[in-house]
């Protein structure tokens, strides 16, 4: 009894010390004051509004969902071509394959940065917002592939087998049968890849050359005090669409574990 109340205070303290700061965002948000400190003194929404109209970071923001989106579409298409390959096929070196293509899961991220600025530096390949993409697809596909894996396993092989007795193709198969059937593990794979994107910082000062992305540019307002406020406005933004992004993610995998019969084993949320 008493090691559970144990680890009922370690759960809380442990939760509470990893989302105090984010409680704090939108406290000092709407805060009516440059200094970032208790007491607070009164309620406003002008960082919201100047945020609003700062043009060099409508600019990075801009730039910075050019990147989710073209990362979210590159890596979902890569994830369901490993995440196929590896759940329908077995061939030679397969777990080793696998397991380089998630090496990016445990390397860090600085790394990566530094071996792909060497290379692409040696390649004569100047770095603009495509390099971003590029590191960022690197860094965001075994995530995709962990997601899709799910999916594929959890699917009935005698469906795919019926639609081949019935006179379709491979192509139309996987076009009309498979697709619909893992299609909740493709969302949940963008919205993964579109969320990890916009919020990597260490790959994109590294890569992104004179192109601002959004945290490189939110990095870049600390340097003024009377910038944090909206700091904390922009932070307290990102920090609900990135608890809906999941959310939505989550959602439409359990989802498709749900729809295809599989059993859930635990997931995002």
């Amino acid at each position: 009894m008493n090691k559970g109340r144990g680890f009922r205070v370690y759960a809380f303290v442990y939760l509470a010390f990893l989302y105090a700061p984010i409680v704090l965002l939108p406290i000092f948000a709407f805060n009516d004051a440059t200094i970032v400190s208790f007491p607070l003194t009164g309620f406003t929404t002008k960082w919201f509004v100047q945020m609003w109209n700062n043009a060099a970071l409508g600019d990075a923001v801009r730039n910075s969902l050019i990147v989710a989106v073209s990362v979210s579409i590159l890596a979902t298409t890569l994830g369901v071509f490993a995440a196929r390959a590896t759940t329908r096929y077995r061939f030679p070196g397969q777990a080793g394959l696998l397991g380089m293509i998630m090496l990016p899961l445990v390397l860090p991220d600085i790394i990566i940065a530094v071996s792909l600025l060497v290379t692409i530096l040696q390649l004569g390949i100047s770095l603009t917002l495509k390099t971003i993409i590029l590191g960022h697809t690197l860094i965001a596909t075994p995530f995709t592939i962990a997601i899709l894996n799910s999916a594929f396993q959890s699917l009935d092989r005698s469906l795919e087998e019926a639609a081949y007795d019935l006179g379709e193709t491979k192509a139309s198969t996987f076009r009309l049968i498979i697709m619909p059937l893992v299609m909740p593990g493709i969302i949940s794979s963008l919205l993964i890849a579109f969320s990890i994107s916009l919020d990597e910082y260490i790959i994109a000062s590294f890569l992104g050359g004179t192109d601002n992305t959004l945290p490189l540019y939110i990095f870049s307002l600390f340097r003024f005090a009377n910038q944090v406020p909206t700091v904390m406005a922009l932070g307290t933004i990102l920090a609900v669409l990135s608890v809906v992004l999941l959310t939505i993610a989550e959602y439409f995998r359990r989802r498709g574990i749900a729809r295809a019969g599989g059993k859930d084993t635990g997931g995002f949320l």
